[in-house]
Parts: C-alpha cells; sequence; structure tokens
C-alpha cells in the first residue's frame, strides 16, 4: 500500500513581532534608551522610583527587566538587570541591541581603589582597563587575534562612548570621572595588576563598552562606590538606604544623559 500524503501544516510559520532573544523573553515593548544595573532588585527598585506604572519586560533566568514612561521626561524607558560579570553582561546587552536598544547606560556598584572615594559617590567610567576575560576574547576577536597576542592587560582598554559620558558627566556634578579597571573575580585578594590610575574596580564595563563599539550603540557608565578597602585590605561594604539613595542618583544622572539630544 502506498503511504498516504501528509496533512498540510495548519498553522504556517509567521513571521514573529519581535526578534527572537534566546535569554531575554519580552514581555513589553523595550525602549531604545536602556539602564543596565546588574542586581535585578536594583532593577525593581529603580523601575518604581523612575518609571511610572513600570510594566515587566523580562523575569526569564530571573533577569528582571522593566519598561515604561520615564518620570523625569514622560520618554519611553527600559531597565534591564545583566546579571554578574562580563559574560551576563554581554549576552544581555547583545540581545537588547538585537530586540532594538540603541543607547545604554550602566548603572552598577564599584570598588574604592582612588583614596578619598567615600562610599556612595559616583564615578562615571570614561574607560576600562580590561583585565577580565570577556572583554579580552571580544577585543582579540575584534582584532582577529588570538588571546596570547593581545598583550598585557595594562594596555588593553575598552572605552565608553564619548558623546554620552559626555552628557553624562553634565548631568552628574561631582561624581568622579576617569578609568576603571574590570575584573572576573570579586572575591580577590590582591589589587588588580597594572590598574595603576583606576578610580575603582567593577566587573562589567569593559564588555559593554567593547559591546556598543562594535554593534555601534553609544554605551556609557556610572558607578556607586559600594565598597571601601583600607591599607591592609579590609572591606567596609555601603548600607541598604545609602546604597538606595546612590542608585536613584544614578538613574536620574542617566535618565537626564540619554535625553540629551546629542545622544540620540
Amino acid at each position: 500500500m502506498s503511504q498516504p500524503e501528509p496533512a498540510p501544516d495548519p498553522s504556517p510559520a509567521v513571521a514573529p513581532e519581535r526578534p527572537q532573544a534566546l535569554h531575554l523573553r519580552p514581555t513589553a515593548e523595550l525602549a531604545e534608551r536602556v539602564l543596565l544595573p546588574g542586581d535585578p532588585g536594583r532593577a525593581l527598585m529603580l523601575a518604581q522610583a523612575l518609571i511610572s506604572e513600570p510594566r515587566m519586560f523580562n523575569h526569564h533566568r530571573g533577569l528582571w527587566g522593566y519598561t515604561g514612561a520615564a518620570r523625569a521626561d514622560g520618554e519611553p524607558l527600559s531597565i534591564q538587570s545583566t546579571g554578574m560579570g562580563g559574560p551576563s553582561a554581554a549576552i544581555v546587552l547583545s540581545e537588547l541591541v538585537e530586540l532594538g536598544a540603541r543607547r545604554a547606560i550602566r548603572v552598577g556598584t564599584c570598588g574604592a581603589l582612588a583614596p578619598g572615594l567615600r562610599l556612595g559617590e559616583l564615578v562615571i567610567a570614561r574607560e576600562s582597563i580590561c583585565h577580565d576575560g570577556c572583554s579580552r576574547a571580544l577585543v582579540a576577536a575584534e582584532r582577529r587575534l588570538s588571546d596570547r597576542s593581545i598583550g598585557d592587560p595594562v594596555d588593553l582598554r575598552s572605552v565608553a562612548d564619548p558623546d554620552l559620558t559626555g552628557a553624562l558627566i553634565g548631568a552628574a556634578p561631582g561624581a568622579h570621572a576617569g578609568a576603571v579597571v574590570s575584573v572576573d573575580l570579586f572575591y580577590e585578594e590582591n589589587r588588580p595588576v597594572g590598574a595603576t590610575g583606576a578610580l575603582a574596580v567593577e566587573m562589567e564595563s569593559a564588555t559593554l563598552f567593547a559591546l556598543g563599539a562594535r554593534a555601534r550603540v553609544p554605551v556609557a557608565c556610572v558607578l556607586a562606590v559600594s565598597d571601601t578597602f583600607d591599607a591592609h585590605g579590609t572591606r567596609t561594604r555601603i548600607d541598604d538606604h545609602s546604597l538606595l539613595a546612590a542608585s536613584e542618583s544614578m538613574g536620574r544622572a542617566a535618565i537626564a544623559a540619554l535625553g540629551n539630544d546629542r545622544c540620540r
């Protein structure tokens, strides 16, 4: 007997309204301008403080994100957590760009390296020294180099978008601006070698700057000092109330910078 012909597919494929992403599952529209905190809890706090009637944009993989109209100017704004470290941040920013993000600012925390930096003060990263594997791999791929041929990390830096960074500096008077260093290890006893002159240490900015440059999407970064260290390396951590106040200050400055006409 001959085999019956297969029945026609009753539901032909239809092009999705939004591009597909493997790790972000949008449940609301993404704004072209995005704030990028690392911590999902901080994303929720910032959304409650800075967005009118925020809607959840993503909750897949615990990477909470929110979207809505910014209270400051009424324009669309999304706030999407990246998780910790360069690899997670790279996934999130790559998918946000595919979904329509056109400019972004990391609003994170950092450990102070420069003498005199106090808990709660803001640091704006003009560039980041690449001491993390993810940003070094991105630069190596961009230059078609092997990991062994890209030189000492002191010579490898990832640069923030200058216009967006300038707007951020103008929106945050009193913030310290300069280089930071991005690392892989949070609990590291030793100061990063070759990071002389860096104001602070964190984990994501070098990767975000490198990806932004590759995608031609302006990316900047403002950080709140959450940890200081004495001469023996003993850590002092910021309290929750002070971190909340610093985070709101970062968010307001970032929204002002993202709304700057030069950065649209």
